[in-house]
């Protein structure tokens, strides 16, 4: 089952593909296997990464790619798993700021330091949102009401406070002035538990991902009150923060880690099959689709990339007093 097979295999299919104009490739059977294990369950921003990832990998020739889901703890029951799985090639996890974010908060036998770090691949826009009947129609009205009676918002997000969409949370209270002994943030397990809880109006708000609530979105039953980004993301039509007056930016992303005790050559070989993902056309076509951004890092320059994201997340923790 080495990776290499995986990787030679999948960049073959992809030349097959784009010869005959990217058509569709019939997946070899008793091909090796690729376990992606999601640690949250489904219907979230880790899910559908994984998911999608899964997909493109089966069209171009890898036939055995099984996604699982593992929720738990913001994603720690998952990353323990994934943590005692020394030395296994085939056992991948989707990952991202937000299990970075729980292991702040919460107590966690492993650490991200546990595990081998393989790539970064997507950038989420952060966004707030409110339920199609909501009175807001800005950010702007949903400080202004917050900061007259902080008890009345309540904010929902799919990750611990460190995690993306609580540090949004964080911010947007600073930015009402509410003080963050005031904010009254509800963390879900990710977007399939989030959704419900914002259009049944148990949150006045969600700050989270855009990818997730895309068909909700289209179909007009949340709107986005704004994006957290520097710029406005071709995948809605919301202002930013900024453009509100409210000077928060926060990006989201997600990536792939491995078990640890991996061999160089093991881990260059999982490396290559995801260099193969990322190449593949179709793996465009998800971005294109949910919103994402290319945000390709693998090896070693992930793995300091993950060092500053927990130096980040504990500066965030660590903000201004209440």
């Amino acid at each position: 089952m080495k990776a290499s097979r995986w990787a030679a295999r999948l960049a073959g299919a992809v030349l097959a593909a784009c010869l005959v104009g990217c058509a569709a490739v019939t997946p070899e059977s008793g091909g090796p296997s690729v376990r992606i294990a999601v640690p949250s369950l489904a219907g979230g921003g880790y899910d559908l990464t994984a998911r999608s990832a899964a997909a493109v990998l089966r069209d171009a020739g890898i036939a055995d790619v099984e996604v699982f889901n593992i929720p738990g703890s913001g994603g720690i029951v998952g990353l323990s798993r994934v943590a005692r799985e020394s030395g296994n090639p085939d056992l991948l996890l989707m990952m991202g700021l937000g299990l970075v974010g729980t292991l702040h908060t919460l107590p966690s036998e492993y650490s991200l330091a546990d595990i081998t770090p393989i790539a970064r691949l997507v950038e989420e826009p952060e966004a707030v949102l409110v339920p199609a009947a909501s009175p807001y129609r800005s950010v702007r009205e949903l400080l202004h009401h917050w900061s007259d009676d902080p008890a009345a918002v309540s904010i929902g997000g799919g990750s611990a406070e460190g995690g993306p969409d609580g540090m949004l949370a964080l911010e947007l209270a600073d930015a009402a002035g509410v003080g963050r002994a005031n904010l009254d943030y509800r963390r879900y397990d990710g977007g399939g538990e989030l959704l419900p809880a914002l259009l049944t109006g148990e949150v006045v708000a969600a700050t989270t991902g855009i990818s997730e609530y895309l068909d909700q979105i289209r179909s007009g039953a949340v709107r986005v009150l704004a994006v957290a980004t520097g710029a406005r993301s071709p995948a809605v039509d919301a202002p930013t923060l900024r453009e509100q007056g409210v000077d928060v930016e926060l990006t989201n992303w997600r990536g792939i880690v491995a078990p640890p005790g991996l061999s160089a050559s093991d881990t260059e070989d999982v490396i290559g099959l995801v260099d193969a993902l990322r190449s593949d056309p179709r793996w465009r076509d998800v971005l294109a689709r949910n919103g994402w951004s290319d945000a390709y890092l693998t090896g070693d320059a992930f793995a300091d990339f993950l060092v500053e994201q927990e130096a980040r997340v504990a500066r965030a923790l660590g903000g201004p007093a209440s």
